[in-house]
């Protein structure tokens, strides 16, 4: 089965209120498939979905140009005496265009927020229009007041169940380009397809409180991506989405990732549904490093398609997948 991993890029056009997420955006696609194509097909795209032969594996958002740096021990880097470690701690985000470079180099050449924001948005805004104002931001979070309705007496009434309360919203600038990564058997769902649909969830809104504006962009397939760069003689894949990766065959020394816990939750007509929870996931978190004893460098995701998470709707599954880019890995301490 061949698999092609497109790139898209995605402008948002308000603020969110979930972040953009592989999975979270995956289960998004397949009700918007849905509702395109009908039940029937995407229960046909979902086939062996568990089994290791996905339909359409979806990335993280990126800034434009950049991916999340390796998460490793600082053993692997290149000693840098004289840096504020806080500041390293910022730097997570690797130019593309650097990755053929030596792996020990990249947490030096990586940039925190606020220099990836500047890097890719050097080419939308004018050095004049810049000039007396504030650094350029890559994203804020703000939290935003909200009050429960007491629908007997339309008013916010008393006790706890209808206190004041707050949810963070995620503001990107407003000419902000974002990469997403969608690794896709073309025989089963088409790229102008995946387009098209993620044109549809642009302009409804993604996540939450879309009903009320949140999580609107335009999203845009990138003709002229021609794939990511993987290293010739690579030793290890770096994941570019939480992923699955327990029972894969990775070698536990040689793999490092930190851990995310996802309380999901369904959506679309599922959301009103008498229990729209899901059962609690753990997934390895974005930008994960994982060994395998042989690595094939033409694989273009790892990871597992996950089910018996919804006690209401037993067909549901998770993406437990990742899209991955295959590195070489040294360790500078053996």
């Amino acid at each position: 089965m061949a698999y092609q991993t497109c790139r898209f890029i995605l402008r948002p056009q308000t603020a969110f209120g979930t972040p953009l997420a592989g999975d979270t955006l995956f289960g998004q696609l397949c009700w918007a498939l849905r509702h395109r194509f009908g039940n029937e097909w995407l229960t046909e795209r979902l086939a062996g979905y568990k089994d290791g032969c996905p339909f359409l594996v979806v990335s993280d958002a990126f800034p434009h140009g950049f991916l999340p740096l390796p998460t490793v021990p600082t053993a692997f880097w290149e000693a840098q005496p004289d840096a504020d470690r806080k500041i390293l701690k910022k730097k997570r985000w690797l130019p593309v265009e650097k990755l053929e470079t030596g792996f020990s180099t990249w947490q030096s050449l990586a940039c925190d927020d606020t220099d990836a924001a500047e890097a890719v948005l050097q080419k939308y805004i004018s050095p004049e229009s810049r000039k007396g104002k504030e650094r350029i931001f890559l994203q804020k979070l703000r939290n935003q007041p909200h009050n429960s309705i007491n629908r007997a007496t339309s008013t916010t009434g008393e006790g706890n169940m209808f206190a004041p309360h707050t949810q963070t919203q995620y503001w990107f600038h407003p000419k902000m380009r974002l990469d997403l990564y969608a690794v896709l058997d073309e025989t089963r769902l088409a790229a102008i397809d995946l387009e098209t649909t993620l044109t549809n969830i642009g302009q409804s809104g993604f996540g939450r409180d879309a009903s009320i504006g949140l999580g609107k962009f335009v999203g845009e397939y990138d003709a002229a991506f021609t794939g990511l760069p993987h290293a010739a003689n690579a030793n290890a894949f770096l994941t570019l989405a939480p992923c699955a990766p327990q029972g894969q065959g990775f070698v536990p020394e040689r793999s490092f990732y930190q851990i995310l816990t996802r309380f999901g939750r369904h959506g679309d007509i599922a959301a009103r549904s008498g229990n729209p929870f899901k059962r609690p996931l753990l997934l390895a978190k974005t930008s994960g490093v994982f060994s395998p004893v042989a690595l094939d460098r033409h694989r273009a995701f790892i990871g597992q398609g996950l089910g018996d998470v919804s006690i209401c709707r037993p067909e549901t599954v998770a993406q437990g997948y990742a899209p991955v880019v295959g590195v070489r890995m040294e360790n500078n301490a053996q």
